[in-house]
């Protein structure tokens, strides 16, 4: 079985339960800009989403590069995201998406086997369809569940209603579940969900 630390990422250095992704803002090309913190407010990646350019690369406060996220093709709307550690040039995981109107579905797999090493689900359907049709539908929050490999339920992903989104993540047990991939992967979904 594979253990959470072999998916840690160099210098991130992500240990306690509770962190915040915040969209906060868009660059002069209207790709969106997200910050991740932990519970202190330190600031521990950066990134500017590339939502149609192909690679993304996080950074941190001094602008050194920790990872990249690369979408497996040239639509980057439902698919596989190809999570590398930048310092290393190890692939760690693939978060896919099981694209639909009602629930959305993200799963993190190991990148060298394939194996399920968490996934991520929406809260409900009508609140997911809330948010595709409505007018004012992308102002309102998102809700999702944390599971590890075998379906239990391990934490949250949580925003309230807002111009930009503001996500907590809050994990009642990480010792199943790698911390890292799991906060990347609230900037990738909602890059991809906001668009």
């Amino acid at each position: 079985m594979e253990t959470p630390q072999q998916y840690e990422i160099t210098g991130l250095g992500l240990s306690s339960n509770k962190y915040t992704v915040e969209q906060t803002g868009q660059d002069k090309n209207f790709r969106p800009e997200y910050e991740a913190r932990n519970i202190t407010g330190q600031t521990k990646f950066r990134c500017t989403y590339n939502t149609y350019e192909g690679e993304t690369s996080f950074v941190d406060d001094d602008d050194n590069e920790l990872l990249t996220i690369a979408p497996s093709g040239t639509l980057d709307i439902a698919g596989d995201y190809l999570l590398t550690d930048s310092q290393t040039g190890d692939d760690l995981v693939v978060l896919d998406n099981d694209f639909s109107f009602f629930q959305d579905t993200w799963r993190i797999h190991d990148a060298q086997d394939g194996s399920l090493v968490a996934k991520v689900t929406s809260g409900g359907g009508l609140i997911t369809i809330a948010r595709k049709f409505l007018p004012v539908g992308q102002f309102i929050g998102h809700n999702f569940e944390i599971a590890d490999a075998a379906g239990n339920s391990i934490g949250t992903i949580e925003s309230d209603f807002a111009i930009r989104d503001q996500y907590e993540i809050k994990l009642s047990d990480s010792s199943s579940v790698p911390i890292d991939p799991i906060v990347v992967a609230t900037v990738v979904i909602d890059a991809i969900q906001g668009n």
